[in-house]
């Protein structure tokens, strides 16, 4: 592979006031094109939050660009890379959350809980008194997790403060470590779990992502693949790409073993939606693989 082509990967975000956010959006989108980047940006009044994807010098340029407004001059941001483009376009949107959980009010510049580097973190979750829960969605958490954690089995992010108000008490669970993707939800749940009577909130700086990338497998405590919203689907330790797939139905992600389900087909189905195809459905289906085939052969 020409290492010119290599795609860098850069997500990054922050929590900070922006009573401007709507006026930046035009700026930045037609700054970010003019670099050629491709990939998702989300502008709030809470702050920014994005993943995009470009060469190097690019990614370069456009990291500078936002650092050079002071209210983002600290802003960290993590890498992998990718062979092929992962984004198939550039979009800057205006969001009411920069991840939404529903409740304007928790606010993470205001509060947040303690935060964890990865080289700590082993220590943090293997103590029994600490309950360790992956705030993360459950098709996320159905490709890998961290050993014992608890899955809230949530569909959005959302429903997290319905999970807590119906499993953890804040007499009860004394010390908390949360961990997700990259971070950022995290840094909402744990400032929702202190403004909850919740007092010992930790929660994995850099998230999950962080962890791969500066853990050695040997050491590592993390079980499966991390789910990345990109068109590498997962990856594994050092941040290498994972071996999970979409379905082409349901946009589950798949792994070998989904792949050898007699549930399993090709552009038709998977073991997570084969029970709600119906005859209708079916036919569909098929039409909107053929037409996909179609366009790829073009």
């Amino acid at each position: 592979m020409n290492e010119k082509n290599i795609q860098i990967v850069a997500t990054f975000y922050k929590f900070v006031s922006l009573p401007d956010f709507q006026e930046m959006q035009a700026p930045l989108l037609s700054y970010c094109s003019t670099q050629d980047i491709k990939g998702t940006i989300l502008l709030a009044p809470e702050g920014i939050n994005g993943t995009i994807a470009g060469s190097r010098p690019a990614i370069d340029a456009v990291l500078s660009h936002l650092r050079a407004d002071s209210r983002f001059a600290d802003l960290e941001h993590k890498e992998s890379t990718a062979q092929t483009p992962p984004f198939e376009r550039l979009k800057v949107r205006l969001k009411k959350e920069i991840v939404t959980l529903g409740l304007p009010e928790v606010d993470p510049n205001q509060q947040v809980g303690i935060y964890v580097t990865p080289q700590e973190w082993n220590d943090l979750i293997s103590d029994p008194e600490v309950t360790v829960i992956d705030t993360r969605n459950d098709y996320e958490v159905h490709i890998g997790t961290f050993k014992g954690a608890q899955n809230p089995q949530t569909n959005s992010f959302s429903e997290f403060p319905e999970y807590v108000s119906h499993n953890l008490d804040p007499n009860q669970h004394k010390k908390v470590a949360m961990f997700c993707t990259g971070g950022i939800r995290c840094e909402k749940a744990s400032a929702f779990m202190l403004s909850q009577g919740f007092t010992e909130v930790y929660h994995l700086k850099g998230g999950i992502l962080k962890y791969l990338a500066e853990i050695p497998p040997e050491n590592s405590l993390w079980e499966g693949e991390c789910f990345v919203f990109d068109e590498r689907i997962a990856v594994g330790h050092g941040l290498a790409t994972g071996n999970h797939e979409l379905c082409f139905c349901c946009g589950h992600p798949l792994s070998e073993e989904d792949k050898a389900s007699p549930k399993y087909e090709l552009g038709m189905s998977c073991p997570h939606c084969f029970d709600h195809l119906t005859p209708e459905k079916r036919v569909r289906q098929q039409e909107k693989w053929r037409q996909y085939q179609l366009q790829n052969e073009k």
